[in-house]
């Protein structure tokens, strides 16, 4: 037999696409050819694949090897193809038979001594290939953690290339690892540990009862960074559906530990102020990587020291804010990553970051204070549902407990949210920052003197439209965390004091 053919996975974002492997030896002068678009990583491939051939025993062909990758004007990328690559040549050279291979996924990078190494992206790969109906996946033995994740995939997890070849002629019977169910890590954060902070302690429940992004401003030590890091304590945990997701997307950004059982709490990613913008929002040169929005998805970006961020980092933020997803496009390839999540900047109110209180011991001016806040984009908080100005806590409320645990937060919240959940059976969406505007204005309309209130703000201009919806999506979420069947006038304006710091008089 001179001609043999496999498949394999390739990702673009978290969905794959089925490649047909196909080995073709011929007669001619001893050559390596690679078709089908392949990456840098691919085109590698050539040395590690016959390295590990020969050092697992096997012979390599002294002819013509043709090598291609279906369909064609699909670009590939990736070391998870090396594995099947080594079995088509071994099965073109009639040194195993195609037989035992059939109805198989192979996944693996190979070392040089034939050894099988973990690959980025293992979980959607799994993913999609049940989807294009494999049952049974053979992956290396590290990454066995990763693929028990997917329970409904036969995950066989082996050593080395030998060992693959020695499971499939029959020869040898290989038991998977056992994993050891690590115990999670205890929560070492919690909301009794802030002193005072009444005000923001409240707007962060309303923020995580319905998903509304927030900023905090305060001068440094008040307790701006404490805050937003307690907020994935009292968010609701994820669901298996969500925490899978979460895991296919760390995964393919190589941050995802393959011995660590999954995870339902919801990520909290906190990128330094000096990112870049394909780090924020994902790219890369080779193969699109998700960035931290996509990261953060189903949890908490925080961005610490916001107004420090270089021109356009967080206006890049803005279209993931709005449809919860993010496409990314090259010039060979393109990608879509969800990235639903939790906005949290934070932000000295001046350079000096003493504008605090009366302000006396600030240093700034007018003009100096109104340009630094000015680097937040007038689009990018138009798009944030609430700013609260953190004070520093007075010396009462540094020798006093608090009285409100995470727990204890984290149950109004999700109370809160089963409130909404049931209004919304039937909807395509799950929480307030959800609702479409349309819908805002017809059937998830606020009682009659509320929506008086909000027409008035609007008709002397002082929000916007984008404003007047986010209003409402907010003065719902007050609503579910109070038990009210629907926002009423003191909502609205406790919405409107959370997004603008103003009254409604």
């Amino acid at each position: 037999m001179t001609l043999a053919k496999l498949q394999g996975i390739t990702l673009s974002g978290l969905s794959g696409s089925l490649i047909d492997i196909e080995v073709d030896v011929s007669n001619g002068l001893p050559s390596y050819s690679l078709l089908g678009l392949p990456d840098a990583t691919l085109s590698e491939a050539r040395e590690r694949i016959r390295a590990a051939i020969l050092n697992s025993g096997f012979n390599w062909p002294n002819k013509k090897l043709t090598v291609s990758l279906s369909p064609a004007w699909l670009p590939k990328s990736g070391s998870a193809f090396d594995l099947p690559i080594a079995l088509a040549i071994l099965m073109a050279t009639a040194q195993i038979e195609e037989q035992r291979t059939i109805g198989t996924l192979f996944i693996g990078e190979l070392s040089l001594e034939g050894g099988l190494r973990p690959i980025r992206g293992l979980l959607p790969m799994l993913i999609s290939a049940m989807h294009h109906g494999f049952q049974s996946v053979i992956v290396p033995q590290d990454s066995y953690g990763e693929a028990k994740i997917l329970k409904e995939m036969n995950a066989i997890a082996l050593p080395d290339l030998k060992s693959v070849i020695s499971y499939l002629s029959g020869t040898q019977i290989f038991e998977n690892p056992t994993l050891i169910d690590l115990k999670k890590s205890e929560r070492t954060k919690d909301f009794s540990e802030v002193a005072g902070q009444e005000e923001a302690k409240f707007a962060l429940g309303v923020a995580a009862a319905g998903c509304h992004n927030i900023l905090l401003i305060g001068a440094p030590g008040t307790g701006k960074t404490m805050l937003a890091e307690r907020l994935p304590t009292i968010l609701p945990p994820l669901t298996e559906s969500e925490a899978i997701e979460v895991a296919g997307i760390h995964s393919i950004a190589g941050k995802l530990n393959p011995r660590e059982a999954i995870s339902y709490e919801p990520p909290f990613i906190s990128p330094h102020h000096s990112t870049t913008i394909p780090a924020l929002v994902g790219g890369g040169s080779n193969s699109i990587k998700p960035g931290a929005c996509s990261l953060a998805h189903n949890g908490v970006l925080f961005i610490d020291e916001a107004t420090e961020c270089s021109v356009g980092i967080l206006d890049a933020l803005r279209q993931p804010m709005e449809s919860g997803a993010i496409g990314i496009s090259r010039a060979n390839q393109s990608a879509n990553y969800p990235a639903k999540f939790i906005l949290v900047l934070a932000a000295n109110p001046c350079p000096c970051g003493k504008f605090s209180g009366r302000g006396r011991n600030c240093e700034c001016s007018s003009h100096q204070i109104r340009r630094y806040l000015g680097r937040l984009s007038g689009p990018l908080l138009d798009r944030i549902d609430i700013r609260i100005k953190v004070e520093a806590p007075t010396r009462t409320e540094l020798v006093s407990e608090s009285k409100e645990s995470s727990e204890i937060v984290r149950n109004r919240v999700l109370i809160a949210r089963k409130i909404a959940a049931e209004r919304f059976i039937g909807e395509n969406f799950k929480t307030n920052s959800q609702i479409p505007p349309h819908l805002l204005r017809t059937r998830y309309r606020a009682k009659r003197e509320a929506m008086s209130l909000l027409n008035e703000l609007f008709d002397r201009e002082v929000i916007s439209a984008r404003g007047y919806h986010r209003i409402l999506r907010t003065a719902w979420s007050i609503s579910d965390l109070s038990g009210e069947s629907s926002p009423d006038r003191s909502a609205i304006e406790r919405a409107l004091n959370l997004r603008t710091g103003i009254d409604s008089e």
